[in-house]
C-alpha cells in the first residue's frame, strides 16, 4: 500500500513534469517503483524520452526497462499500435526472452484473443511456475471474460503459493462481495488483518460484511467503525485535539 508521503511525492513530480519542468524519468522510476498504473501519463511522458534519441542513449540498460513499462502503459490505454512497436524492439533486442513472451501474451490479452493468450499463459507457467505477474493476468482475463468462477480459481491457486500478496486477498475478497459470498470474503480480509493487524481500511472492510453475514454483528461492526474512525490509513492513531 501507498504511503501518503510516497502519494505526495508522486503527485508533486506528476505536476512538475505535466507542467514541464523535468524530471519525467524520475517520475517513471518512482511510478513503476511503487507499482502505480498512470498508463495515461506513463504512456506520455516514456514516450517523450523514447522519441527523444538523446534522452533514450542516456538510460542506458534502463532503456529497455522503460520500453517494457510504456509497452504496459499503452496496452492499458488501448494504444495497441504503440504497444508492438515496443514489443518489437525487446524482441529484437532479447530474442527468445521469456519476459518479452509474457509482454506479447498480455497484447494477445488486450486486444481480447483470451484463448491465444490463454495458451501462451499456460505455456509461459509451464516454464516458470513461480511466475507471479503470469498467474495474476489469467485471474484478470478471466474477470474481464465476466467468468469469475474463473477467476476465484485462479486467485486460489496464486494464494496457495504466495500467501503475503496482500492486493490479491483484497481482490478475492471484492470478487467473492460482488457474488454476496460473504463468508467467502470475510475470510480473506481475516487474512489480510492478520498480516496488516494496524491497517485500518482491512478491518473496516471487515467490519462492512458483519451486518450482511448476520443482523446479530451489526453491533461488532459499529464498535470496529468507531475504533478505526481514530486511525490514519497508514495504522497510527489520529492527533486528538489539544
Amino acid at each position: 500500500m501507498v504511503s501518503k508521503t510516497e502519494e505526495a511525492q508522486v503527485n508533486r513530480l506528476e505536476n512538475q513534469v505535466d507542467n514541464g519542468g523535468g524530471g519525467a524519468w524520475e517520475y517513471l522510476c518512482l511510478v513503476r517503483k511503487l507499482k502505480l498504473r498512470r498508463s495515461d501519463k506513463v504512456l506520455k511522458h516514456g514516450l517523450s524520452i523514447l522519441n527523444d534519441p538523446s534522452k533514450r542513449s542516456s538510460l542506458g540498460h534502463e532503456e529497455w526497462t522503460l520500453y517494457e513499462q510504456v509497452a504496459i502503459a499503452a496496452m492499458d490505454c488501448q494504444c495497441l499500435d504503440v504497444a508492438k512497436g515496443c514489443i518489437n524492439v525487446l524482441q529484437k533486442k532479447f530474442p527468445g526472452s521469456k519476459r518479452v513472451g509474457r509482454l506479447e501474451a498480455m497484447l494477445l490479452e488486450a486486444k481480447g484473443s483470451w484463448a491465444e493468450a490463454g495458451k501462451a499463459y499456460s505455456s509461459l507457467l509451464e516454464d516458470n511456475a513461480l511466475d507471479q505477474v503470469i498467474h495474476k493476468r489469467r485471474a484478470a482475463m478471466e474477470k474481464a471474460q465476466g467468468n469469475l468462477s474463473g477467476a476465484i480459481e485462479c486467485l486460489n491457486k496464486y494464494l496457495e503459493i504466495f500467501m503475503a500478496d496482500h492486493d490479491a486477498w483484497r481482490e478475492l475478497a471484492e470478487i467473492y462481495v460482488s457474488l454476496q459470498m460473504y463468508k467467502q470474503a470475510a475470510f480473506c480480509y481475516e487474512e489480510l488483518i492478520l498480516s496488516q493487524p494496524t491497517n485500518p481500511l482491512c478491518h473496516l472492510a471487515y467490519a462492512d460484511l458483519s451486518p450482511k453475514r448476520s443482523p446479530l454483528r451489526a453491533c461488532e461492526a459499529a464498535g470496529c467503525h468507531c475504533s478505526c474512525s481514530n486511525m490514519e490509513p497508514d495504522g497510527n492513531k489520529k492527533d486528538s485535539a489539544p
